[in-house]
């Protein structure tokens, strides 16, 4: 019997550029919505399906889908999961991300420069079918509407409540969650686990450092026992603790 509610980090894996590359996307479902937060790479719906049906929930239940920001690894199975959908499904996001998540403006971190870059670093037996739909994706990146702009501290009344955090830095944007009833803070980028361990912004991959350290003191207002990052997953070993360490390392501004 399919539980009235939860929350679940979800695991998709998939060979990428010549590696597994694995993102923890999460959902949180209660008797009335079931909400999906980040939507994978483009062409993962089939392991996003999978991954939210193992949890033990139908994929026709989803009914909100949040994006924590506009990278093209949380954005890029947002049109084909809403056009496999019979039902609506509403997107959510912040209104700095929202231009960029629609295609009205070019996704930031897909400039010319490291579009070439990407075209580089592919092997070179990879069949010119591929790499042109590679290249085309990158410079055609995959875009659908938001249907409703979140604040910093908004509270959506799903699984218990869930509150909106603004985090930017990694992107102008950028946002995180906390899940009160669970303690659980559900990260987006802003921070990593690497090894086990909870990390910071990684300084490659982040637009503002600065404002992306600035981001990361405010999570110390709450109080979290377990941590979901897109990137390595969970940490629950004193998060609290964890967190002011790295706030009390990382230079204030």
């Amino acid at each position: 019997m399919q539980p009235t509610s939860g929350l679940k980090m979800l695991e998709i894996s998939a060979p990428m550029m010549g590696r597994v590359e694995t993102i923890f996307p999460t959902l949180l479902w209660d008797q009335h919505t079931a909400v999906l937060i980040d939507a994978g790479y483009p062409g993962q719906l089939p392991l996003l399906r999978a991954a939210v049906e193992q949890a033990g929930l139908p994929f026709e239940k989803l009914s909100h889908l949040i994006l924590t920001h506009q990278d093209l690894d949380h954005i890029g199975s947002l049109p084909t999961i809403l056009e496999a959908a019979p039902q609506k499904i509403e997107v959510l996001a912040n209104a700095v991300e929202k231009p960029y998540i629609e295609g009205e403006q070019q996704l930031l971190k897909l400039t010319p420069a490291a579009i070439a870059q990407a075209e580089a670093s592919l092997p070179p037996d990879v069949p010119v079918e591929w790499r042109n739909a590679f290249l085309s994706m990158l410079q055609h990146p995959p875009k659908a509407p938001v249907d409703k702009t979140v604040t910093d501290g908004e509270q959506l009344p799903i699984g218990g409540g869930l509150t909106i955090l603004d985090t930017p830095g990694h992107t102008p944007g950028h946002i995180s969650l906390y899940h009160a009833a669970s303690k659980t803070l559900i990260a987006g980028d802003a921070l990593m686990v690497v090894d086990g361990q909870l990390q910071g912004p990684h300084p490659d991959y982040t637009l503002d450092m600065d404002t992306a350290i600035h981001s990361l003191q405010t999570l110390t207002r709450y109080d979290i026992e377990t941590v979901i990052c897109y990137h390595g997953g969970l940490f629950n070993d004193q998060a609290n603790r964890r967190l002011a360490q790295l706030a009390s390392e990382l230079p204030h501004l």
